[in-house]
């Protein structure tokens, strides 16, 4: 165990919630900070009854022209009328604190809204002294974009302002543009935004596309992708070397620590994408640490291409790119769903046996060495929902894939609103039978394996700071053991296949968690059987 093994966030569960979508406390048919209180006692009430989460995150709840649904920020230091006001936040906090659970809010550093103050007087006048807040640049000498960025979103990272004739960047919607980081007044704005909801009691931040911050100090192009190819997305006709995860990037992020350190016991997260070794370069190191927990999304981005896509050699490689990679003390974070990708249920779906795979992944996600982020909905088998064109409302399908079905009320009843509203929900609902009400009192659903595992976890010494090591399994099963001196370890398999595989456990033990619920407290001598598309947990004797 480290010095730093009793930080709250290395043993903690947080729940993402997305604001909009979680409890409409006022009728208006969108959820709100009042209804995130009166839901807590479901997240935590200090009984195994609960889900049991040490932490939510809130998706952005900043007054915002709603042009991405928050991530364009118009007030880093306020709530959005939707959603409530500070009084309320600051009772949320109070309720989240009294429930022993912390609380984090989304920061969106990269971009503003374009109706934020700094960019209505940046972009007023070619002499305004927020001019160089933003990045403006003319036209090439030939008429065409500053350079060849494209979006996120689709199309040019470019747009022309009538006022001056100029051009500005915006890495997302040309509603988003772009801060420069690299002017020192920047960043000590941005850095007291960050101090206004610390001084309030918040514990911590997500940070939004944390790597794209900083870019090359010239703008340069982007060179071309060789693997593109037509019909692959526009955005990744270039290599994006030059406006994410730029080099001079890890300073800023270390600077962002030194201000979380003014502070006890908070906590970032960063939003970044990357090889294992990028990711990794987002902890800093032990002279200058960077972000707390960096997001690894390989667990959805190298399995997506196929509904079925959930391979066990895949699960090995990414975590022992990882491990590999991880500064000494550091912690993975992997990411098995958010607000902008496909459920975990919808993505691996194919073949109609997405649940059972959700099922086994609850088991991986709580057995591995990191720190578990869990996306409203996903312990109770929520799916992506089809959505009549007419009722879809995400900016940014118009260029990409929406995000509207993975964002979809939460459903805490069979009733018309769902338990969520007593008026027109501002998203369709999804399958009836996907309810907490439905799950709560069945032993054997999704959602009472979520809280058995997280449960276990919170009591497990091997889970909470134990270390990884593979054991070897069939090349279908993804297998290992988390142990710490002087206590039980923990062995963990998941079935890949469609059919049953026998797994060698050397020291045997007992069954603690498992997808079949008829398999926990059964003894193992050595070899057990794991279902297919199953997993278990077995704790063995201390070491």
């Amino acid at each position: 165990m480290t010095e730093h093994a009793v930080e709250w966030w290395r043993h903690a569960v947080v729940y993402q919630i997305y604001p909009r979508s979680f409890q409409d406390s006022n009728g208006d048919g969108i959820g709100d900070l009042d209804g995130i209180i009166q839901r807590l006692d479901y997240l935590n009430d200090g009984t195994p009854d609960s889900l049991g989460v040490d932490a939510i995150w809130l998706s952005p709840t900043f007054p915002s022209p709603m042009a991405d649904f928050g991530y364009d920020v118009s007030d880093y230091c306020d709530v959005h009328p939707d959603f409530g006001t500070l009084e309320t936040m600051d009772r949320l906090i109070a309720e989240c604190h009294r429930r022993g659970m912390k609380l984090l809010l989304d920061w969106v550093p990269n971009h503003t809204s374009d109706q934020h103050p700094w960019f209505l007087e940046s972009r007023a006048s070619r002499n305004n002294p927020k001019r160089d807040w933003y990045f403006w640049r003319d036209a090439r000498p030939d008429g065409s974009m500053p350079n060849n960025w494209r979006s996120v979103f689709g199309g040019p990272a470019w747009t022309q302002a009538e006022e001056t004739g100029q051009y500005y960047l915006h890495s997302f919607l040309r509603e988003q543009p772009d801060l420069n980081w690299r002017n020192p007044e920047v960043e000590r704005a941005m850095h007291d935004t960050l101090r206004f909801w610390l001084d309030r009691g918040v514990d911590g931040f997500r940070i939004d596309v944390m790597g794209m911050i900083v870019k090359h100090p010239d703008l340069a192009d982007n060179p071309p992708n060789p693997d593109w190819k037509p019909g692959d997305r526009e955005r990744s006709r270039y290599r994006s070397v030059n406006n994410r995860n730029y080099p001079d990037v890890y300073d800023a992020v270390k600077r962002i620590r030194s201000v979380f350190d003014e502070y006890d016991d908070r906590m970032a997260v960063g939003e970044v994408f990357g090889s294992s070794d990028e990711i990794a370069a987002f902890y800093g190191d032990d002279d200058e640490p960077g972000l707390h927990l960096a997001f690894n999304f390989q667990l959805i981005n190298e399995m997506e291409s196929e509904a079925t896509h959930w391979e066990a050699q895949a699960l090995q490689r990414i975590v022992q790119n990882a491990e590999a990679a991880m500064p000494r003390d550091a912690q993975p974070c992997y990411a098995v769903g958010n607000h902008d990708r496909s459920r975990f249920i919808s993505r691996h779906n194919g073949d109609g046996r997405g649940l059972e795979r959700a099922r086994a992944a609850v088991v991986m996600q709580m057995g591995l060495r990191n720190t578990p982020f869990v996306y409203y909905g996903e312990e109770i088998g929520m799916e992506d929902v089809d959505i009549p064109e007419e009722q879809l409302k995400d900016p940014a399908r118009i260029r990409t894939t929406g995000r509207d079905p993975e964002r979809t009320p939460m459903q805490w009843d069979a009733s018309p609103g769902r338990g969520f509203t007593e008026s027109e929900p501002w998203l369709p609902f999804g399958k009836l039978e996907r309810n907490v009400a439905d799950q709560v009192d069945d032993p054997d659903s999704l959602l009472s394996l979520y809280r058995r595992a997280i449960h276990f976890r919170k009591t497990t010494p091997a889970l909470l700071d134990g270390g990884h090591r593979e054991i070897a399994a069939p090349s279908d099963v993804f297998a290992w053991v988390r142990w710490a001196q002087g206590a039980p370890a923990v062995a963990v398999a998941v079935n890949i296949a469609r059919d049953p595989r026998e797994v060698a456990f050397p020291g045997g033990g007992t069954i603690c968690l498992a997808t079949d619920r008829a398999l926990e407290g059964m003894a193992v001598d050595r070899n057990i059987v794991v279902p297919p598309l199953g997993a278990i947990m077995v704790q063995q004797p201390a070491r």
